[in-house]
Formats: C-alpha cells, sequence, structure tokens
C-alpha cells in the first residue's frame, strides 16, 4: 500500500508541471487606416462554447472605455485583477501591435479561440472584431478582422 501511495505521488509530481506548461506567444495585430483616435483593444481566451477564459492583452490605458470592448468586458467582469499587469498604450490607425504573452500548453488544439474586441472613442465598438482557432496549425496563418483589425497573427 505504502509503495502505490509513493508511487502515485511520484507520478502526480511529473504529470502536473506539464499540464501547467506555458509557452510563448506574439500576438501580432495590423489595424486599418480609419482616422480618428488610438484604439482599444482586448485580447482574450474563450474555450469550445464561446466563453470567457483569460485575458491576454488590453491596448489602452483609461480603463473607463474598457466597457466599450463588450465581450471581454462581460467576460472578464472588467476585474482589475483580469488586466492587471497585461495593458499599454492604444494603437493608432494603420499601425500594428506587436505583444508577448505566456499560454499553457493545455489550450493549444483544444477548442479554444483567441479573440480581439476593438473600440475607438467617437467610433464603433466591435465585439469579436477577430477570431482565430488556438491551434498549431494556425499559428502564423493571418486572420482579417472585420472592424478595425485589419489583420491578427499568433506564433508560438
Amino acid at each position: 500500500m505504502k509503495n502505490m501511495i509513493t508511487s502515485a505521488c511520484v507520478a502526480g509530481a511529473l504529470v502536473l508541471p506539464a499540464l501547467g506548461y506555458a509557452r510563448p506567444v506574439v500576438l501580432t495585430t495590423q489595424l486599418n487606416s480609419y482616422g480618428g483616435n488610438g484604439a482599444y483593444l482586448a485580447f482574450y481566451v474563450t474555450d469550445a462554447a464561446g466563453k470567457y477564459t483569460k485575458t491576454l492583452w488590453v491596448s489602452g490605458t483609461k480603463a473607463k472605455y474598457y466597457k466599450h470592448l463588450g465581450d471581454w468586458a462581460r467576460g472578464s467582469g472588467l476585474n482589475v485583477r483580469e488586466f492587471d499587469g497585461v495593458s499599454g498604450a492604444s494603437v493608432g490607425s494603420g499601425k500594428s501591435l506587436t505583444v508577448k504573452v505566456e499560454l499553457a500548453d493545455a489550450l493549444i488544439d483544444a477548442g479554444y479561440e483567441i479573440r480581439i474586441d476593438s473600440a475607438v472613442e467617437d467610433g464603433r465598438d466591435n465585439p469579436a472584431d477577430a477570431r482565430a482557432p488556438l491551434t498549431k496549425q494556425g499559428a502564423g496563418k493571418p486572420v482579417k478582422g472585420r472592424g478595425y483589425v485589419k489583420s491578427f497573427t499568433y506564433n508560438m
């Protein structure tokens, strides 16, 4: 019995780090030329059912505008813990943004998506402006946005 418990503990110690392994992922977003103020962007992960899972990055420093990033705002509950430490300046018309994030291996090829909500002051709000299935095969392949996002690519 003792040997079985010891073996189970050792096996668990070997498996758990693999489940928690995170890999660096580079997110690159090119915006359309739209004229106007900088865009606010929320990069987040959803599960296979489309339910919010995790914030990856928020572009734009004035939290009062975050409510315009509709799907992300509802999913995250605008809880500061969800985006504290993962935010930066807004992105201008026609510009690109590249950020490096960490993603758990368990999310890859498991039905998850990376989504981007976008909004511009005095402009249109675009929930799920760009959506990309989180797969090894999808890495490096641009996805077209339907609002301010011209294209989005992730690389692992």
